[in-house]
């Protein structure tokens, strides 16, 4: 079984590097280690937020609005016993 890299898994990786990056900045470099801390979380907001709003889990909000079967739910998810 081959795994590929998708796009959620390219952002997630890009918020662990640009937070990395903000302490090594912080450490290397004369700026405060809290002020290129927060920088750098800033762009990792940004990247959460390009994943979230821009390029979302879903095609269309219709997709939000679509029931789900009982049957189709995970079982260590369920609330209540599967019909099987």
């Amino acid at each position: 079984m081959d795994y590929t890299l998708h796009y959620y898994d390219l952002v997630l990786v890009c918020i662990a590097g640009s937070l990395a990056t903000g302490g090594v900045v912080g450490y290397a470099t004369p700026l405060a280690l809290e002020f290129a801390v927060a920088v750098f979380g800033g762009v990792a907001l940004a990247f959460i937020g390009h994943a979230l709003f821009v390029n979302g889990p879903v095609d269309e909000p219709e997709d939000l609005t679509e029931e789900v079967k009982l049957e189709e739910v995970p079982r260590v998810l369920s609330p209540v016993e599967s019909v099987e």
